[in-house]
């Protein structure tokens, strides 16, 4: 008898996102604990919330902008021989790709922004208590 193959088990995307998002904010975390002293002595001197926010938000939005320049060529190109390869042949539009990319973005400023938020309210004094 002839067994029929079962196919690939196939993930959710929303695991991957959210294990992806997991990693990401651990990263911040990290890195607003590295830089706990020089958001402290910003605050001491009269940074604004926002400010603190967008100095952390930006060399992370910056990191994944790079990842999607390296990223989006190789996986646009890999994709349309993909798509060449079936009878009702298709082409991958531009828009669906620069959607994807501002997705990632949101996302990423979304995860990172909520431990740019608390390292931005802890309070300077004690990140200064023992210099």
């Amino acid at each position: 008898m002839h067994q029929k193959k079962s196919p690939a088990p196939e993930g959710h995307p929303a695991i991957a996102i959210c294990i992806s998002c997991m990693g990401l904010y651990g990263l911040a975390a990290y890195s607003a604990e590295q830089r706990t002293k020089e958001f402290g002595v910003r605050r001491v001197l009269g940074a604004s919330v926002g400010n603190i926010m967008k100095l952390l938000s930006l060399s992370f939005l910056k990191m994944v902008f790079v990842a999607a320049c390296i990223g989006v060529p190789i996986a646009y190109y890999l994709m349309n021989r993909w798509l060449m390869g079936f009878e009702f042949r298709t082409t991958l539009s531009m828009s669906i790709v620069l959607v994807s990319v501002v997705g990632t973005a949101l996302i990423a400023f979304l995860t990172i922004s909520v431990q740019a938020y608390k390292s931005a309210m802890a309070n300077p004094l004690e990140a200064l208590k023992y210099e």
